[in-house]
């Protein structure tokens, strides 16, 4: 089967999923009380929730830019900024494929793909290890709320399903990867497609390890540390502009965040469905308020997000395609 066979049942596969996942979500909505409540909401903390996610951008941009300076000393910010965006808005239609993008914009002579694309793995260990810590926090500072949610919904239905077999699939998991990095060194002199391998890997490596490089270590820890503030700060937006839900902390926003990004985790065009349901699941378990109040939090979150997104995409896109054609 050839490589375009492949992505199209991968991508076809990801859009039936988002489709069930919506059907979920919107099943059984009052559509009457989501107008009245959209009706109802504060448009200046929708304005503020633009400038907010604008910022955690921003943060994103001097992230990368911060990781990839020591592999290209001459990477300008603008040209990191415009592939961030244009990748962002990639990943909307085709889930991860933005990744491959900005890694095409970025690459130079002094740093090929394999090296751009070990900057995005570094930069994703990071989001997943900040996801992990904002949950932790918000668990621990109201355990009494999130406890029960987390362990009935996400933690009990996981360990029914893995069992006691998650360890040993760890270990297998483990075993084979061990054992393909050793086929793939060991015989990369002999064998032409290892040494095509081994040479990706090597790529990768440099620019994962880019991290113990990085001249500003402070600006990297600051700027991983503004991203993941901006989107709890969104969140805090979404619930601030309902009025039914105005009554709910920053404590709050940052359980229903780690929420929203764990549901962004499953590929899913531009995360749509999986988001709306575990938002929605969330706030009407934890609050006891109606679905349509969830649905409502996580249609203003999601789309106004994705509208900045397409707006900041096309701007960059316009720019790199201009200063391609000078």
């Amino acid at each position: 089967m050839n490589k375009k066979a492949v992505n199209i049942i991968k991508y076809s596969l990801s859009t039936i999923l988002a489709v069930v996942l919506v059907w979920f979500a919107f099943r059984g909505v009052d559509w009457k009380a989501f107008w009245a409540g959209l009706q109802q909401t504060r448009w200046f903390w929708v304005f503020l929730y633009f400038v907010v996610a604008l910022l955690a951008l921003v943060f994103r941009e001097e992230r990368w830019y911060a990781l990839m300076k020591p592999l290209d000393p001459e990477i300008r910010r603008l040209h990191v900024w415009d592939s961030i965006n244009v990748g962002n808005i990639i990943n909307i239609v085709l889930p991860g494929a933005g990744e491959f993008a900005r890694c095409g914009y970025v690459s130079s002579k002094r740093m090929s793909f394999d090296k751009a694309f070990g900057t995005i793995a570094c930069e994703r260990l990071c989001d997943v290890v900040a996801v992990v810590i904002v949950l932790i926090l918000a668990l621990v500072l109201k355990w009494e709320s999130f406890g029960p949610f987390f362990a009935e919904n996400i933690w009990q239905p996981m360990a029914a399903r893995m069992g006691g077999s998650i360890v040993w699939i760890l270990v297998a998991a483990v075993l084979l990867v061990a054992a393909f990095f050793w086929a793939v060194f060991r015989f990369r002199g002999r064998v032409r497609f290892f040494a095509r391998i081994a040479d990706t890997l090597k790529g990768l490596g440099t620019g994962f390890a880019s991290v113990a490089r990085l001249e500003n270590k402070w600006g990297f820890i600051l700027s991983t540390v503004g991203i993941w503030a901006m989107y709890v700060l969104m969140f805090w937006c979404t619930i601030r502009a309902i009025p039914d839900l105005a009554a709910l902390g920053m404590v709050d926003a940052l359980f229903l965040s780690a929420v929203g990004n764990i549901a962004s985790v499953i590929p899913v065009p531009g995360g749509i469905g999986a988001y709306h349901y575990l938002v929605a699941l969330s706030i009407q378990s934890l609050y006891a308020l109606p679905w349509e109040t969830g649905i409502l939090a996580a249609t203003l979150g999601h789309e106004a997000h994705a509208i900045l997104i397409i707006v900041v995409g096309v701007i960059s896109y316009v720019h790199l395609t201009l200063r391609k054609k000078k």
